[in-house]
C-alpha cells in the first residue's frame, strides 16, 4: 500500500470509527491520544505508538481501545480538547508536545499522562525530576537542544557558498536564549554568519528580513507554534528559493528540503510502551521520563530538484530516508 493511501486509511479510520463497535469495548481499557496536527499528518507516530503498545503487550480493538484527539494544527484547540477528554472514563492520556501536556496535567490530577515533548519537563513544570516525575505525569523528551552543529554543519555541506545561514525561532520558545547561545557557537565554528530572526507569528515579514540580509540558507526551530505553521514556513522557504532544515520529518513530509532531529517513530514507540505500562498497573510517578537518543535524517529529493539544488551524493548516502 502506499504511504498516500496508508494515511488516508487511517484519518478515514478514526474518523469513521463506529460509536456501537465503541460501545461494545467498553470493557476494555481506553487510551486518549492527544496530537496537535492532523490525523492524516500523524500517520507514522500513530504506527510507532502501537508498536510500541504491542511490545507491552496490547493491541488495538483486542485488548485496549484507542480514541483520538486531533487539534488540526491548531495549538488553540487543545486546552479545550484536555479538558473534555479528561472528564471522560479514560485509562491513560497521551499529550503530544508542551501545550498539550500542560493543558492535560491542569485538567486532571488523577488520570495518568504520558507526554511526548521537546521541551524541559522539569524547567516548564510538568514532572518534579527526571528520575522521579512525581504525581500523575511521565513521558519521553525529544532530543532538540545541543544538536546545532549538527544541523548546521548538514547545511553548509548542502550550501557550503553560503556566507549568512538564517536561524528562525519562536520567542515563546523556553530556554531559547541559550539556544541562541549555541547556535552563534555552531556558526563560528564553520565559519559562518548566524542571522538570527524570531517571529512568532509574522513569517512574512521574518523571511523579507532574511532575503534583505542575503541570507543563502534556513535552519528552522521546532516547538508546537512552527509545527502548526509548517505549510506556511515550507512555503515560504520555496517561494524565497532558500535551502531549509527543519528539526522534524513532518516539515519534510509537507515539502520541505531536509530535517535532522529527534527520531518521532522510536519516541512514541517509547511513549506506546509506558502507555501499556501503565495499564498492567505501573504508576507514573515511579517511572522515569527517558530522553530519546535516536536521530535521523529526511531529505526531500523532489524539492531540492523544485529549487535547482543538487543533493552531494555523500549526504544522500547517509540519509534515513528519502523522499522522491
Amino acid at each position: 500500500m502506499r504511504r498516500r493511501e496508508f494515511i488516508t486509511l487511517l484519518g478515514s479510520a478514526v474518523a469513521a470509527w463506529p460509536l456501537a463497535a465503541r460501545a461494545q469495548q467498553t470493557a476494555l481499557p481506553v487510551i486518549a491520544f492527544l496530537r496537535s496536527t492532523t490525523a492524516a499528518g500523524s500517520a507514522h507516530v500513530v504506527a510507532a505508538f502501537r508498536h510500541g503498545l504491542n511490545e507491552a503487550g496490547f493491541i488495538e480493538g483486542q485488548n485496549v481501545v484507542i480514541e483520538y484527539y486531533w487539534a488540526d494544527d491548531t495549538v488553540d484547540r487543545l486546552p479545550g480538547l484536555a479538558a473534555d477528554l479528561a472528564r471522560r472514563p479514560v485509562a491513560v492520556i497521551v499529550a503530544n508536545g508542551l501545550t498539550a501536556a500542560t493543558a492535560t496535567k491542569a485538567a486532571t490530577a488523577t488520570t495518568p499522562i504520558v507526554f511526548a515533548t521537546g521541551a524541559d519537563p522539569v524547567r516548564t513544570g510538568l514532572v518534579a525530576s527526571l528520575n522521579r516525575p512525581g504525581d500523575n505525569v511521565t513521558g519521553v523528551i525529544f532530543t532538540t537542544t545541543d544538536l546545532s552543529g549538527k544541523q548546521l554543519g548538514l547545511l553548509h555541506e548542502l550550501v557550503p557558498k553560503a556566507a549568512v545561514i538564517a536561524a528562525l525561532r519562536d520567542p515563546n520558545t523556553p530556554e531559547i536564549e541559550r539556544e541562541l547561545r549555541d547556535l552563534e557557537a555552531a556558526g563560528r565554528a564553520i565559519g559562518r554568519q548566524i542571522l538570527l530572526v524570531k517571529a512568532a507569528g509574522d513569517f512574512n515579514a521574518a523571511f523579507a528580513m532574511m532575503v534583505r540580509a542575503g541570507a543563502g540558507a534556513l535552519f528552522v526551530g521546532g516547538g508546537q507554534a512552527y509545527l502548526s505553521h509548517r505549510r506556511q514556513l515550507v512555503a515560504l522557504a520555496a517561494r524565497h528559493t532558500l535551502p531549509a532544515v527543519y528539526v522534524a520529518r513532518e516539515f519534510v513530509e509537507a515539502g520541505g528540503l531536509m530535517s535532522y532531529g529527534s527520531s518521532g517513530t522510536d519516541a512514541y514507540r517509547q511513549v506506546g510502551n509506558y502507555a501499556g505500562r501503565i495499564l498492567k498497573g505501573e504508576k507514573p510517578a515511579d517511572l522515569p521520563v527517558q530522553i530519546n537518543t535516536k536521530f535521523e535524517l529526511i531529505i526531500n529529493l523532489g524539492t531540492a530538484k523544485a529549487i535547482g539544488l543538487e543533493i552531494p551524493s555523500m549526504l544522500l548516502a547517509t540519509a534515513d530516508e528519502v523522499i522522491e
